[in-house]
């Protein structure tokens, strides 16, 4: 296959545009579309301040094409990603279009993060080229992209996606079985759980929670995953600290109780003002700006 790869993304929301804009900006040209006309009309703009906000040439957004019509986003690509609602349904007759739609040999992917991606897939002819890329939000931001592979996923096809999201600077991870949740989320939503049930169960409030977070562990994550963390230590310490604490971890099946009233009482989070923790508008972007500067500081210390 010719390099570079001609990018078809589905979806021109806060994911899709943030996806073209990452194969803009490794040279590839990518065309999006979407049903809404409001979303294809400012795409270029949106993508254009993004990358002046990251002190790159805001003309790359000129290789990302909108496109009202699905067939003509698609009729040229070598690599097609989805970035639409998450209802199972309508993935399900997108793929089935795409796989009419794109070219023969052109992968066609789904960036479902709660979707088990062989549900997707299951009605499609050619399920080797079919398979997941996970994103994680800003696209342009965060380096993981976990390549999930179904049971009719080609290795050779597999292998293909990983090596172009490498080559366009990302960082891919492969994943062998399609799991729910993938890698990343699954790990972060144990996690949750346990914040969840600490605060549930009074052993201290939301805002404690996130403090020793970032505090203690958080401070090591970037450098020092849990397993290498667990080597480090020793494999027989981290056996006796699971013997011991393993025990009082929560593990309710299903949903925090604490969660699912937080819910029926309309603390839905920052959309409602208050979820965990309250939440004034100033604080809300506070909090989003700083998040920001802390992902482009560390690309910028790792030469991204």
């Amino acid at each position: 296959m010719a390099h570079p790869e001609r990018i078809a993304i589905i979806g021109a929301g806060l994911m899709g545009h943030g996806i073209a804009q990452v194969f803009a900006v490794a040279g590839h040209p990518v065309s999006v579309f979407d049903v809404s006309t409001d979303a294809l009309v400012s795409l270029n703009a949106r993508i254009a301040d993004n990358l002046s906000s990251l002190g790159l040439s805001p003309e790359i957004a000129q290789r990302v094409k909108a496109h009202a019509q699905l067939p003509a986003a698609v009729r040229d690509a070598d690599v097609v990603i989805e970035a639409g609602p998450e209802n199972l349904a309508w993935k399900q007759q997108l793929f089935a279009e795409l796989e009419t739609l794109a070219p023969a040999h052109a992968l066609l992917a789904s960036n479902t993060s709660v979707i088990p991606i062989t549900q997707i897939m299951s009605g499609l002819r050619t399920g080797r080229r079919a398979l997941g890329t996970h994103w994680w939000n800003p696209p342009y931001l965060v380096p993981l992209v976990e390549v999930i592979k179904t049971p009719e996923t080609g290795d050779a096809e597999a292998q293909q996606m990983f090596d172009l999201l490498a080559r366009t600077g990302k960082t891919p991870a492969m994943v062998h079985k399609d799991v729910p949740g993938f890698i990343g989320n699954r790990m972060q939503h144990a996690l949750w759980r346990e914040a969840i049930a600490l605060v549930a169960e009074g052993v201290c409030d939301a805002e404690t929670v996130d403090t020793v977070v970032k505090a203690s562990f958080g401070r090591r994550l970037p450098v020092l995953g849990p397993l290498e963390n667990a080597d480090l230590v020793g494999v027989d310490l981290t056996l006796a600290i699971h013997e011991t604490v393993l025990p009082h971890i929560d593990h309710t099946a299903g949903p925090s109780p604490y969660l699912s009233q937080l819910v029926a009482q309309g603390r839905l989070g920052m959309k409602t003002g208050q979820g965990f923790r309250s939440w004034s508008k100033q604080a809300q972007q506070d909090l989003k700006d700083k998040v920001r500067a802390h992902l482009v500081a560390m690309n910028q210390a790792e030469s991204r």
